[in-house]
């Protein structure tokens, strides 16, 4: 994968998380949508992140370890 593919895709997953709203309605709380897309999104570009990262096997693990990180960011930011 090329760099400004890598580009490309990190600016087109940043630029759709603005359209995501982690609060709905008056309660306060997230919905159940928001919170499984900021995770998942999270992950992908957590792992298109480590994708640009290293080579061979060191880069297969800064893959695994940028979609974990991402999930879990995705996931503070939209359910909590």
């Amino acid at each position: 994968m090329s760099k400004l593919t890598t580009i490309l895709i990190l600016a087109g997953g940043l630029a759709l998380s603005g359209c995501q709203s982690a609060m709905t309605g008056s309660t306060g709380r997230a919905g159940e949508f928001g919170c499984i897309a900021g995770t998942v999104g999270g992950a992908v570009v957590g792992g298109f992140a480590g994708a640009a990262i290293g080579s061979g096997t060191g880069q297969l693990w800064a893959v695994g370890s940028g979609a974990a990180l991402g999930a879990a960011g995705g996931n503070a930011l939209t359910c909590y």
